[in-house]
């Protein structure tokens, strides 16, 4: 959420700045609807002004002007009420603003490359999918999950259900020992409030998993990520700022629609309703975003090298980054059987844009300041699944376990 007093300052730069970010905002009907919310405003409070002078008066004339004042308060309050609500319409509805050193484009095209590591193997034989990999045994099972739930979701067995939880132990271990990130086990539902201060709602509603809950006075949602609720912890809080930097991880399900995204990546594991995730997020102050960004990169990038997977980092452009970033890296990891590297983690700062709408500050040096906020996958658990099995597959279909997850998997050389 942008700080309306800034926005009305310099509309013609963040009319361009959004221009990046694939907005067109439309100054004219901000003016206006700004015009008529100020001028609402500004009439109430002459009115409430000319109701207290009558009130210190003793004069009995005085109650039936003062009461036909609330009666005209009573109304510029409902209509300021409805023109507050289009401005706020406008303001929820506009993403953060592209940091500096952001590339500037519409899409993907203009991401750009900052390095590749690891070295990609070569096979002796024909590669297989994870999900050819997954059909020995039917340790990777699409017909029963179908049964169960639906396109789009999957069921894990035997040994392969060991190596998800393996991971996920993997990682939060590395995160929590190495890296010093407190390990939180958070709600997986929440409420509409939540959401919205991290950026899913109102935006994003499509997308999301609604519950249903009788006689509840708040909208309750499915999480559809960690980030949410870690985010979220900070909410309608003044930080001390020796307290600073927080870091949460946190190993949740999370939920997603996927609207929009029919007819993308429907065979396999890449693009589920329902996946895990190892989520980071870090709060800090404003300041000390960048420095953490690439921090938290780092931390990510980590697991990779353990495990030996080859990828790459790139750089997103403004027009491909989500709509609470500033700056967005993607770590990509290398699929051998589609023969290209894959998203496998997004690390983003955010500025104080999430924490301006979460009502989330710091007691900085010169009083109470908004927080900055940072989030990153640490990693997609499904997608390091893929790229695991298949960048370690041999011949006959076994799969060689990495030694890193040796203690997690009995012990086994092989699945």
């Amino acid at each position: 959420m942008h700080n309306l007093k800034e926005l009305r300052k310099n509309l013609e730069s963040f009319k361009k700045k959004l221009k990046n970010r694939n907005i067109d905002f439309d100054i004219n009907d901000f003016n206006k609807k700004d015009t008529l919310n100020r001028d609402l405003i500004s009439k109430k409070e002459k009115l409430e002004q000319e109701k207290k002078s009558l009130s210190k008066s003793k004069d009995k004339s005085n109650f039936d002007k003062s009461k036909k004042i609330s009666q005209e308060i009573s109304e510029i309050e409902k209509k300021q009420s409805i023109a507050q609500r289009e401005i706020d319409k406008i303001n929820f509805s506009l993403p953060n603003l592209a940091h500096d050193d952001v590339p500037i484009g519409q899409d993907e095209k203009s991401n750009k490359l900052i390095k590749k590591k690891g070295d990609i193997k070569k096979f002796s034989f024909k590669i297989k999918s994870h999900v050819e990999l997954g059909a020995k045994n039917q340790n990777i099972d699409f017909e029963t999950s179908t049964k169960l739930s639906g396109s789009r979701f999957v069921v894990l067995k035997n040994k392969f259900a060991m190596l998800e939880r393996a991971l996920i132990n993997f990682m939060l271990d590395i995160h929590v020992n190495n890296f010093k990130y407190m390990e939180i086990s958070p709600p997986l539902i929440v409420n509409e409030d939540v959401m919205f201060g991290t950026g899913q709602l109102p935006k994003f509603e499509e997308d999301q998993f609604e519950i249903k809950f009788d006689n509840s006075e708040q909208r309750k949602f499915l999480i559809p990520t960690a980030e949410v609720a870690l985010t979220n912890l900070v909410r309608k809080s003044i930080i001390e700022k020796k307290l600073l930097p927080k870091r949460f991880v946190a190993s949740t399900p999370c939920f997603r629609k996927e609207a929009g995204s029919y007819g993308k990546d429907t065979k396999g594991m890449i693009r589920q309703h329902q996946f895990y995730k190892v989520e980071l997020v870090s709060i800090v102050e404003p300041n000390k975003c960048l420095e953490e960004l690439e921090r938290m990169l780092g931390c990510a990038e980590n697991i990779l090298e353990i495990l030996e997977i080859p990828y790459q980092v790139v750089l997103l452009s403004s027009g491909d980054m989500g709509f609470s970033a500033e700056k967005t890296y993607d770590i990509e990891a290398w699929i051998p059987s589609e023969n290209k590297y894959r998203e496998i983690s997004s690390c983003s700062s955010c500025g104080s844009f999430q924490a301006r709408r979460m009502g989330a500050k710091y007691k900085s040096d010169n009083g109470n300041d908004f927080v900055g906020t940072l989030n990153g996958s640490g990693l997609a658990v499904g997608r390091l699944m893929i790229a695991l099995l298949e960048n370690n597959q041999n011949e006959d279909g076994s799969i060689n376990v990495p030694n890193a997850l040796k203690k997690y998997m009995n012990n086994l050389e092989k699945i």
